[in-house]
């Protein structure tokens, strides 16, 4: 066997084909390996440094939206302790408004009178900085959202469905509705 061995390399060497590999020739070899193993590393990391990148935006943009969800939660808790407050206080501000309504023209009463206007108009400006307004109700065209009738008022005066008294005032804070104003609303004449 070993002189079959021998003679398919010798016959290889006689036809210019070498059997053995020259060092030249493993060289060109290893290195194209090389160059082909580091553009595989190269394009691996460069991968895994998207893929890094891609997760730490994504991060930064949960991070952000956290962000964002507690200060919107932070300014309705806010709005809510307001709100709570002021739904509180409309008592109070209509029971001012009763008061004034009852002694208008008495003069003995005028010291106290001027003094129940200060202290209503102090309660009204704080509220009124916070958000709150007063729903404008006389002569507007009834509206179920912002107005609750208590009263239908056979007239020819006014055109169905406008509000000719208000009974209470109602009020918004920030858009929505805390109190409907309760209100009388014209109906047609009678036949």
């Amino acid at each position: 066997m070993a002189s079959h061995k021998h003679r398919t390399e010798k016959d290889l060497e006689d036809s210019g084909i070498s059997a053995v590999p020259s060092p030249n020739t493993v060289e060109v070899e290893s290195s194209a390996e090389v160059e082909v193993s580091l553009a595989d590393q190269i394009q691996k990391l460069q991968a895994e440094k998207q893929e890094l990148t891609n997760t730490l935006l994504r991060r930064q943009a949960d991070f952000e939206n956290v962000k964002k969800r507690m200060e919107k939660e932070r300014q309705q808790d806010r709005h809510r302790g307001v709100e709570s407050l002021v739904e509180q206080l409309l008592p109070v501000l209509d029971a001012f408004d009763r008061a004034l309504a009852g002694h208008n023209n008495d003069p003995a009463n005028a010291e106290y009178r001027k003094g129940f206007e200060i202290i209503r108009g102090q309660i009204w400006n704080a509220l009124a900085r916070q958000g709150v307004e007063r729903i404008e109700s006389l002569g507007k065209e009834f509206d179920p959202n912002l107005h609750h009738a208590i009263e239908s008022v056979e007239t020819s005066e006014h055109a169905e469905g406008v509000i000719v008294g208000e009974l209470q005032p109602g009020y918004s804070f920030h858009g929505r509705i805390l109190r409907p104003a309760m209100v009388r609303v014209a109906a047609g004449a009678p036949n």
